[in-house]
């Protein structure tokens, strides 16, 4: 039986697109397919603070016609809430038959995928983070500094976090800090010292967000807009991608293609599924899977007929707020929305913490409101006077503290069972102590009640559920991403890392899928790809 392509990828996210150019340089005929949604919310075009004052019609934005902003209340991340993104994750779970229980459980259908609504967080592993890997340092460490150059990451500055990020030799300079970041930076330098014995430590954010131009995508212009869309295209997403692979003319995608299943055939592998013309079937002679660690890991279950439960790891996450006294009453401005500054703290020997600070401004009063004691009318007008003064953190554990597990029902869904180890609250509580104390000495008082733990999956750092293992088993990958027990199938999104850090592992899973292709571009091509030595 023929193929129909030399490659199928399931998936347009960040893992599918890095994926597909090394395959596509390399000559082969290639085909995307994806759920494809769109945008069907107009992005705010000037400076936050200018369209709540003067826009009319913001409440399309900010609330949605069918009142979206006002659901999905029991999430910790407001950017599920954002109408302009609702398309992002709109049907992702129905489509797919994913069935959770204490368990945020959250992917995306969309042209892009989550990369359309994501913190832009990016980060390398080191040396010791990588030892578990089945494959050279080197080869990955070559795939990092393709897609770091490809995709445009800003913050490169001699600081306390340039080697836990390691990304400053081909990252462009920072972006422009607030008042209140940067006040809290510069007591930082001058007092660091004394935080040494708290285990904490501070630099600038590394985020895949422009500060220079880089083709026709455009610097942050620090509208404070980057929760509800940048027109800029200063954010990276993968959508935007898809423009490049399209001037390849071995290049073709599919939207609109919902992946039911995955059949092996005689020297070939077929994808079946669901598209505007009802049931289809495509071939190819090797599948790539990078459709989300969810996604991926019901495929890749239901491929090997594995009924047992895998683990699959999620970063323990919590929020807070910050208060700085010494900057109460000054004058909002709008300034870049994403992590300004970022932050680890040594909580174990083995364990860390990590997390950034963003600004209040381009935040619905009522994400806060919502979390005060107080009652509305009272909440408003304290935030009213307290806001321009506040920040906002996050912080994240390393994955393995998940005890979350996956498996498929009798129809073929993936039930997801949430949970964390005992650990967790004492780490956490512990982890309260040292930035309480740590941010004191920087001038900043985090307010009671404010450090809150989410639920198991908000952190969307979903991973290892078919991970990458030197003698891999059936259900695990190898070092090239093919998975055991289904020869021609190879993942590349989250589901193949070996391990889940407390950094952001976008960066990691779109360097591994850039090295994966490079492996099987070398396998199936005979010759290296453009960006290769």
């Amino acid at each position: 039986m023929s193929s129909d392509f030399d490659v199928i990828i399931v998936g347009s996210g960040p893992a599918g697109v890095s994926a597909a150019f090394p395959l596509v340089q390399a000559g082969l005929k290639v085909l995307m397919v994806d759920g494809g949604r769109e945008a069907n919310v107009k992005l705010p075009s000037q400076p936050y603070l200018i369209e709540r004052y003067e826009n009319p019609e913001q409440w399309k934005w900010m609330v949605g016609e069918n009142f979206h902003a006002l659901q999905e209340k029991d999430v910790l991340s407001p950017k599920l809430r954002v109408p302009t993104h609702r398309y992002v994750f709109d049907d992702f779970i129905a489509k797919n038959r994913i069935e959770s229980e204490n368990f945020v459980a959250i992917g995306s259908l969309a042209k892009g995928g989550l990369s359309n609504a994501w913190g832009c967080g990016v980060a390398r592993l080191s040396d010791k983070e990588l030892a578990g890997y089945p494959f050279p340092k080197a080869s990955i460490d070559r795939s990092y500094e393709i897609v770091s150059r490809r995709i445009g990451v800003s913050g490169a500055t001699a600081d306390d976090l340039s080697d836990y990020f390691g990304l400053d030799t081909w990252a462009q300079p920072p972006i422009s800090m607030d008042g209140l970041h940067q006040r809290m930076f510069e007591r930082y330098s001058s007092c660091k010292n004394k935080l040494t014995t708290l285990g904490f430590r501070l630099g600038r954010n590394r985020v895949a967000v422009l500060s220079s131009n880089l083709g026709e995508r455009k610097a942050c212009d620090s509208s404070g807009n980057c929760l509800w869309g940048c027109h800029n295209r200063a954010l990276y997403t993968s959508a935007n991608e898809l423009f490049s692979l399209d001037k390849f003319q071995n290049f073709s995608y599919r939207n609109g293609f919902v992946v039911d299943q995955v059949v092996k055939g005689s020297g070939i592998v077929s994808v079946e599924g669901q598209d505007d013309n009802g049931h289809t079937t495509v071939s190819a002679k090797k599948v790539i899977l990078a459709a989300g660690t969810l996604a991926t890991t019901r495929l890749a279950l239901l491929a090997l007929k594995i009924d047992t439960p895998v683990l699959l790891q999620s970063c323990p996450i919590a929020a807070f707020l910050l208060w700085l006294p010494g900057m109460l009453g000054v004058e909002r401005t709008s300034s870049f929305g994403l992590g300004q500054l970022a932050f680890t703290v040594e909580l174990t020997d083995e364990i860390s913490g990590f997390g950034s600070t963003f600004s209040t401004v381009g935040i619905p009063m009522a994400e806060f409101l919502r979390h005060l004691p107080l009652r509305k009318r009272y909440g408003i007008d304290l935030l009213r006077q307290l806001l321009s003064s506040c920040l906002v953190g996050n912080m994240f554990l390393p994955g393995h503290l998940s005890t979350t597990t996956a498996a498929l029902d009798g129809d073929g869904g993936l039930k997801i069972n949430g949970g964390y180890s005992d650990i967790v609250p004492g780490l956490f509580s512990d982890a309260l102590k040292r930035l309480r104390k740590s941010y004191w000495k920087l001038g900043a008082i985090l307010l009671p009640t404010s450090f809150t733990q989410g639920q198991p999956g908000g952190d969307i750092h979903y991973s290892c559920t078919l991970p990458m293992r030197h003698r891999p088993i059936m259900g695990e990958t190898a070092g090239d991403g093919g998975l055991a027990g289904l020869a021609g199938v190879h993942v590349a999104d989250g589901a193949c890392l070996s391990t889940q850090t407390e950094k952001s592992h976008t960066l990691t899973i779109m360097a591994n899928a850039d090295r994966i292709g490079r492996i099987l571009a070398m396998q199936m091509a005979g010759r290296q790809c453009v960006g290769e030595e």
